[in-house]
């Protein structure tokens, strides 16, 4: 039985689905029944239980082979990261009493980056993971391409995609999640001990520029980008409601000037299959 969290997201839900489809039991844990209901039609077992409420994770992960450990993502979080901590604290203590015998967190590029910002989030769940004991299996993927959705009105309306990763000619490691679902159906599958690190990007590094054509070339026009400097990242952040805009400030600092990234510059990370072409096309 594999325990997925997080199944109603992109990632969760590509990794249950690649398991369902090679006959694997799958129990969903869901924090809505209704959310659980379109996966128990699928034969997935259904376990309600929210992240922060450890009894009841604990009880979900019970008799589970491994259990996917996916972080709810905060972007505007107090600071101090008092809800990535209570998530954390109840995590742990699930974890402990139900023992699975394999864990697979998905967590991110960057979180071994030793300044602070947004993507400490993860680090801090690392951390507090590696002293379990358990077959423990670290994903990290890089930037999401998916991210750019955010883009396809402005890109169909005026022909401009907004960046605040810069330069427009810099090569970013970015991935699809049907990619990071797909290799997670992989790991979460393998036996092994100890702690291992995976990290994964897409086939080949995307530019702003290389979304800008991208597309262009989905929508059949000429499309460009537009950088938002950084100067203005507070007061924009701000007047979108975020309370606390720092740490994903710092996050896009550690994209742009190099300390978030992975180790070895993706020498040794798997590689996705799938391109930015068509994940943009998809978004359109």
């Amino acid at each position: 039985m594999y325990a997925i969290t997080g199944i109603t997201g992109k990632v969760g839900g590509e990794l249950a689905k690649s398991l369902l489809a090679q006959g694997r039991p799958v129990r969903a844990v869901v924090r809505d029944a209704k959310k659980g209901e379109a996966w128990a039609k699928l034969g997935c077992e259904i376990a309600l239980a929210e992240m922060e409420d450890a009894t009841a994770l604990a009880k979900a992960f019970t008799g589970a082979t491994a259990a996917f450990i996916l972080p709810p993502s905060d972007f505007d979080p107090e600071p101090g990261y008092p809800e990535a901590r209570r998530v954390i604290d109840s995590v742990v203590r699930a974890l402990k009493t139900a023992a699975p015998s394999r864990v697979l967190c998905l967590s991110t590029i960057g979180a071994d980056a030793t300044q602070d910002n947004l993507l400490s989030q993860r680090t801090m769940m690392e951390e507090a993971l590696k002293p379990l004991g358990m077959a423990l299996t670290i994903l990290r993927p890089g930037w999401f391409i998916e991210n750019a959705l955010w883009d396809v009105p402005t890109a169909r309306d005026s022909g401009l995609i907004y960046s605040f990763l810069q330069p427009v000619e810099k090569e970013f490691p970015m991935v699809a999640t049907r990619d990071v679902g797909r290799v997670a159906a992989e790991l979460i599958q393998e036996s092994h001990s100890g702690i291992r690190i995976v990290e994964l990007e897409g086939p080949r590094r995307v530019s702003p520029n290389d979304l800008a054509d991208s597309f262009g070339r989905a929508l059949g026009k000429p499309v460009r980008v537009e950088i938002v400097t950084r100067d203005g990242w507070e007061t924009l952040f701000r007047s979108q409601g975020m309370k606390n805009p720092l740490p994903r400030i710092r996050m896009l600092d550690g994209f742009n000037e190099g300390w978030i990234e992975f180790g070895d510059r993706g020498a040794t990370s798997i590689k996705g299959r799938i391109d930015v072409d068509a994940v943009v096309a998809g978004l359109i």
